[in-house]
């Protein structure tokens, strides 16, 4: 089985695996450690492992060849990007900072390395607002998902939010619509939305969190429609097999799905395609991620 001689290379190489909860099945299942953008972050700084296979998509595998430069850091499918990333540019933050010299830049791990070296600190998902409850500044530059910057101002709404790019979003996330809170609720079910969705649907869905969050909160309600990628239904049904999680199923990152189990056998035994990143750009972005991991303490 294929499972069997990723295992046996796994350990010739002395490799660990790590998967985004949007993955397919089998590459969870596989996966030595499954998780959202925070958790995998926190878990590529403190790998020891000689190589990293990241199953995700390019940004996730660049965090961690920044947090961990020592690595040998492969990503199996070197087309696995992300739209939302690509939408914003250094040269856009840059402007963005000259016209608000006072702001602070928090930008979302979904953005390029480049974009990264240019931001104060960064965020995901799960510890945005505690990202920007933390700064000093009353003015923040957030990018590049809109939808998430107007789920942080709503929560902190002390200070002035100013989303980078005005209209930056996740083409999945922004194809929930009313129309699936609503058939949710008509199942009976409690509606959970990611933060990337539109706003409309954050404020009609009972639960707004981010992977790690619907991981930590699904005891709450028996029976939930969850308005992510789809693959989080299936890492919270492993997880909760006493409860019922709908998923939206036409609703599917191709990005995140490109990776198989043959792309990582095959990066297992070529070392294809390791992730390299100027260090001085990886230098600049490094500080940035990390003092959003220091907020952990």
């Amino acid at each position: 089985m294929i499972q069997d001689e990723i295992q046996r290379l796994k350990e010739d190489q002395g490799a660990v695996i790590l998967a985004h909860n949007y993955q397919r099945p089998e590459v969870q299942e596989i996966a030595d450690f499954v998780g959202d953008s925070l958790e995998l972050a926190i878990k590529a700084k403190e790998a020891t492992a000689d190589v990293l296979i990241f199953c995700g998509v390019e940004f996730m595998a660049e965090t961690a060849k920044i947090l961990n430069p020592s690595r040998k850091v492969i990503l199996p499918v070197k087309e696995a990007g992300c739209p939302l990333a690509d939408c914003l540019t250094p040269e856009m933050v840059r402007e963005a900072k000259a016209r608000y010299p006072e702001a602070a830049v928090v930008l979302y791990v979904n953005s390029t390395v480049e974009s990264k070296a240019e931001a104060d600190i960064t965020c995901t998902s799960a510890n945005a607002v505690e990202v920007v409850r933390s700064l000093s500044e009353t003015q923040v530059l957030f990018g590049p998902d809109a939808n998430l910057a107007h789920y942080v101002a709503a929560q902190v709404p002390e200070k002035e939010i100013i989303p980078l790019p005005a209209d930056g979003h996740c083409p999945v996330h922004q194809e929930y619509t009313l129309a699936d809170v609503e058939a949710g609720h008509a199942r009976g079910d409690a509606v959970v939305c990611h933060p990337e969705c539109d706003p409309a649907v954050q404020e009609a869905s009972d639960l707004v969190a981010s992977t790690g969050g619907m991981v930590r909160q699904a005891h709450l309600h028996k029976d939930w429609t969850v308005l992510t990628e789809e693959g989080m239904a299936y890492r919270l049904g492993r997880l909760f097999p006493d409860r019922t999680f709908h998923a939206v199923e036409e609703v599917v990152c191709e990005d995140m799905k490109r990776t198989t189990l043959g792309d990582v056998r095959r990066a297992l035994e070529t070392g294809e395609y390791e992730v390299t990143i100027d260090e001085a750009i990886a230098g600049r972005a490094r500080k940035a991620i990390e003092r959003m991991i220091a907020l952990r303490g």
